[in-house]
């Protein structure tokens, strides 16, 4: 594929490879809102524990931590793939309906069956979607330095698919807040699950051309790819800080049912969770542009770090609402939700573009096509942020979760801000310059 053709990236392929995280977005996004909450709720919530809040977040932890591992083989596996459909598709259309599947389960536990038998359930189903997530999810990542050969058409992709994936966790956070008040958590599960299968198999549809003329670069080992992975330097300044940032925004999105009984002392807490989740998507929606702009005029790492310092600030003030007499709580937490929402564009904007370039720069010096692997590697540090992030929110949340004791619940900002402090103290060191030609 020549550079000239890698540089004109299409609005359709745009559009679509961006459509193939809509649903994905809307998924994980749901997950994270209401999982632990559907297991364990609240002591003041208007239903009763499947489980206990302890064990879930432990159970996510170990589930998480067991599986995360398999990422680098099906990344090194996918780039060393021949098939007349390429290297990554394959992947894709065999992991999708599993996933999706799984996706729905997890809502489904078994009635009526003890502690033992529910919590294997959840153990087993939960390892089934980590598993066909990575199946379908790491070769999709890995076709964006495919498509796009340019930093520049990278943040322009990674910016269609962020917009596209914003409504999607829009569907996915306040959508599914909805949904459970309408037609409860199955329900709910159901459609989003259906959602992620059909927009995943139209990304891959809008990027099958462009896709399939790949072929892998004969060379390392598994050990040997994973030993080089894992020795690259902006490799390892990128992975850490994009974990800290992701795992404060998790207990932050973790949070809010919680932050909506405790803190706003509302019943309905579907409903108030959507809203407030609604007031930090609008402000992220608003700021993505911004990145990118501020991309352009700067580098993608800029624009990144920057974000993470805002996220140090805006997120501790998550505490405040209801400490101040005269103010009203409610107006007050949805202010403070529009100004946290403002620095999460970049999370979602700026690792996928950064990483390809990575991966460009190891080709230079390797001759080694390893895509599949660094991105696997960024979905490893994700599954450790997603057993990381509930097992964080789960132990500030034993402080006090209720209206009558919400120390717990106000201690969420604050940790998140930390988080996001030493992720920006960690990626100051990150100078990779930004890529104006494509790798042939």
């Amino acid at each position: 594929m020549s550079a000239a053709s890698f540089n004109a990236v299409p609005l359709r392929t745009k559009l679509l490879y961006g459509f193939g995280g809509f649903g994905a977005e809307a998924l994980n996004q749901s997950r994270t809102a209401w999982l632990i909450y559907f297991y364990a709720p609240p002591d003041d919530a208007d239903r009763n524990q499947i489980l206990g809040r302890t064990l879930v977040t432990v159970l996510l932890f170990a589930g998480r931590l067991i599986e995360a591992f398999d990422d680098l083989l099906i990344g090194y596996w996918s780039d060393r793939t021949r098939s007349r459909f390429g290297r990554r598709i394959p992947f894709i259309l065999a992991g999708a309906p599993l996933w999706a599947l799984s996706a729905l389960l997890i809502f489904v536990p078994p009635a009526h069956s003890g502690t033992l038998v529910t919590a294997g359930y959840f153990f087993v189903v939960l390892q089934v979607f980590f598993l066909t997530a990575t199946i379908s999810g790491v070769p999709y990542e890995a076709l964006l330095p495919e498509i796009a050969g340019t930093t520049a058409e990278r943040v322009s992709v990674s910016g269609y698919r962020v917009a596209i994936g914003i409504a999607g966790a829009g569907v996915g956070l306040i959508g599914s807040g909805l949904m459970v008040s309408l037609f409860g958590f199955t329900g709910m599960a159901a459609t989003i699950s259906v959602l992620a299968l059909a927009s995943r198999y139209a990304g891959v549809a809008g990027v099958w051309k462009r896709s399939t003329g790949i072929s892998p670069s004969e060379g390392l080992s598994f050990r040997g790819a994973i030993r080089a992975t894992l020795t690259n330097r902006h490799y390892i300044i990128l992975m850490p800080s994009w974990m800290l940032f992701q795992t404060g925004l998790g207990m932050l999105i973790g949070v809010l049912p919680f932050y909506a009984t405790a803190i706003l002392e509302k019943e309905d807490e579907g409903l108030w969770a959507s809203i407030l989740t609604a007031a930090a998507i609008a402000s992220t929606a608003v700021m993505l542009p911004v990145f990118v702009w501020l991309a352009g005029r700067t580098s993608p790492g800029r624009a990144y770090g920057s974000a993470m310092l805002m996220a140090a600030v805006a997120f501790p003030l998550l505490a405040l609402p209801g400490l101040f007499s005269g103010i009203p709580v409610t107006g007050h937490a949805l202010l403070t939700l529009l100004l946290v929402g403002a620095p999460v564009a970049a999370v979602y904007i700026f690792p996928g573009p950064l990483i390809a370039d990575i991966a460009d720069q190891d080709l230079e010096t390797s001759g080694i096509r390893r895509e599949g692997t660094f991105y696997a590697g960024q979905t490893t540090v994700d599954k450790t942020v997603g057993s990381l992030s509930p097992l964080l929110l789960g132990l500030i949340l034993l402080l006090g979760n209720t209206a009558d004791a919400p120390l717990g619940v106000r201690l969420v900002g604050p940790a998140a801000g930390a988080l996001a402090l030493i992720a920006f103290i960690v990626f100051r060191r990150f100078d990779l310059p930004a890529r104006s030609t494509a790798v042939g």
